[in-house]
């Protein structure tokens, strides 16, 4: 079988390769005439070894055409000459060409072609064609032509090529970065001559590229307000600033003017954040504490803008309700009482307002001058005994409590009994109630006579004694007291003076007579007449509804 002189692809001078890309802008320039050179090749004989051959190439002479814009000369390479050679390397039973394209020191991609030395007539048989992308990104528009002579029968191609006339073509449409692609032709000579098989690449144009970014930045402000505050709190006011487009916004700022009632900690009716710049994707996030002035529902939105750019975002209107619970007290008692006898307030404390009251205390003060205290479940006595206290976690909106206290009054006089009921962030709220705490007088009047029988001529002495037995002052005590005929008044004394009219002796009003106290009259008369004579005395008074009456009985004798 003849010998096949190497792999018959148009082979550009290695020469080229050699210079670089520099070297090659250099080389083509106008005037250049074609040069011999003498270049090394291979052929392959029987026996598997190569020998050096010496073929004879045409460096191409450039042309030269005019620049229309800039009116100079454009050094141009022939397109009919733009195929070198292909560097033939020998292995075991195949040979392989390899060669870079456009240029050895400036390659996009490399064409690996793989055939075997020798085939037999009329025997099918394959070679390949890799395609190497050399570069680090995705290459289009990559065109294999493959020519063969007219003893080939072509009988398959992975992948399917476009066929022509001695002609088959591959378009590869993208090519990754360092990747590679392989075609595999399939056929037989259909008689013994050398098949000459020549392979061209089509590189792809790559153009000098530069960009501008086109950028599109874009504000978004939100803001976040609770919805509900207690008038004494401090209410957070959140802005988060999104640029949420492409690109650096310079200049930023948050503007937002407060309801009235609505202020900063310091005073101020209006927020003012300097944001600055914000890159793409980035958001920042202001914290800012307002106080209320008063109860009532604030409503605002804020703005975000761009000095620099004009950019703008207004965010959604917010409303925080600002509340506060409201207390309500009353207390109820006796306006008056008996000394002695126990006394019970009853406090009942209200949230009158629609918000929940927290950390309600009440408080109600004990007065002095009492004892035995009591108080329903819950309460705690203070270590002085002064005041009862009751706590409540929670009071529920427009709902009420009721506690009762009941101690013993010891002594007459007016007590005064006040509580306060106070809760978080509420105004405190008291009430008191007075009760006059009086006693019961308990007058009693004794009568009696320190001789007894009286002879006729001798005198007798007659005692009124008066005792307020009771727990309040006896006043305006009154005594009067009637002789009978058989004695004759000779003089009286005592607590008040006395005046006589007739047979009844009247003494001035006594006009106070305290618990335990006693007050005494005396009244001495002289025996006339023998007989069972009857001392008669009548006590009355400011607490009386009647008068009280005592007689003493007396034996006068001769």
């Amino acid at each position: 079988m003849k010998k096949c002189l190497g792999i018959s692809l148009l082979l550009f001078v290695c020469t080229f390769g050699s210079m670089g890309c520099r070297q090659l802008r250099d080389f083509r320039k106008p005037g250049l005439e074609t040069q011999e050179t003498t270049t090394p090749g291979f052929e392959w004989i029987d026996e598997g070894q190569n020998q050096q051959v010496t073929t004879t190439q045409s460096v191409p002479v450039l042309e030269t055409i005019p620049d229309e814009t800039s009116g100079s000369s454009i050094d141009k390479m022939p397109t009919s000459t733009l195929t070198p050679a292909l560097v033939s390397v020998n292995e075991f039973g195949s040979s392989v060409v390899s060669r870079v394209y456009p240029w050895d020191e400036c390659g996009i991609v490399r064409l690996d072609k793989v055939m075997p030395k020798e085939i037999e007539l009329n025997q099918q048989f394959s070679y390949t064609i890799t395609i190497t992308n050399l570069t680090d990104s995705f290459l289009s528009g990559i065109v294999i032509n493959e020519e063969y002579p007219n003893n080939f029968e072509l009988i398959s191609t992975n992948p399917t090529a476009q066929e022509g006339l001695n002609k088959l073509s591959w378009e590869i449409d993208s090519l990754g970065p360092k990747a590679e692609r392989k075609i595999t032709v399939s056929g037989m000579a259909d008689y013994a001559e050398p098949l000459k098989c020549c392979t061209t690449v089509q590189t792809p144009v790559i153009p000098a590229c530069s960009s501008i970014e086109v950028i599109q930045p874009s504000l978004k402000l939100v803001k976040h307000i609770p919805d509900n505050a207690m008038l004494c709190d401090l209410i957070p006011v959140k802005y988060i600033i999104t640029n949420d487009g492409t690109g650096t916004v310079s200049q930023i700022r948050i503007n937002e003017t407060l309801p009235s009632g609505l202020r900063t900690t310091d005073g101020r009716g209006e927020i003012t954040i300097e944001v600055g710049s914000l890159p793409e994707n980035q958001s920042r996030e202001y914290t800012i504490e307002l106080r209320a002035a008063r109860v009532g529902t604030y409503s605002g939105k804020a703005i975000a803008s761009s000095v620099a750019t004009g950019l703008r975002s207004e965010s959604a209107e917010t409303t925080t309700v600002v509340s506060q619970p409201v207390l309500g007290i009353t207390k109820l008692g006796p306006n008056r009482l008996y000394i002695g006898r126990p006394v019970t307030y009853e406090v009942t404390v209200t949230n009158k307002s629609d918000v929940t009251a927290k950390d309600v205390v009440i408080e109600d003060t004990i007065p002095t001058g009492v004892d035995s205290i009591r108080a329903t479940n819950g309460a705690q006595l203070t270590e002085q005994n002064t005041k009862l206290t009751w706590k409540l976690d929670t009071l529920a909106p427009n709902s009420s409590e009721t506690f009762r206290i009941s101690y013993t009054p010891t002594k007459p006089g007016t007590i005064t009994n006040g509580a306060t009921a106070t809760a978080y962030c509420a105004q405190a709220v008291s009430a008191s109630m007075k009760t006059v705490v009086t006693g019961i007088p308990a007058i009693m009047l004794e009568v009696g006579d320190l001789e007894d029988p009286v002879r006729i001529g001798e005198r007798a002495t007659y005692m009124i004694t008066v005792t307020n037995q009771g727990s309040a002052t006896a006043t305006n005590i009154r005594i009067v007291c009637t002789l009978e005929d058989n004695v004759k008044y000779i003089s009286s004394a005592g607590a008040t003076s006395g005046t006589i009219e007739g047979s009844t002796i009247r003494f001035l009003p006594l006009g106070s007579l305290d618990p335990q106290e006693k007050a005494v009259w005396r009244i001495v008369v002289v025996a006339q007449t023998p007989g069972d004579v009857r001392f008669k005395a009548i006590m009355n008074s400011d607490e009386l509804s009647r008068p009280v009456e005592e007689t003493e009985a007396t034996h006068l004798y001769e």
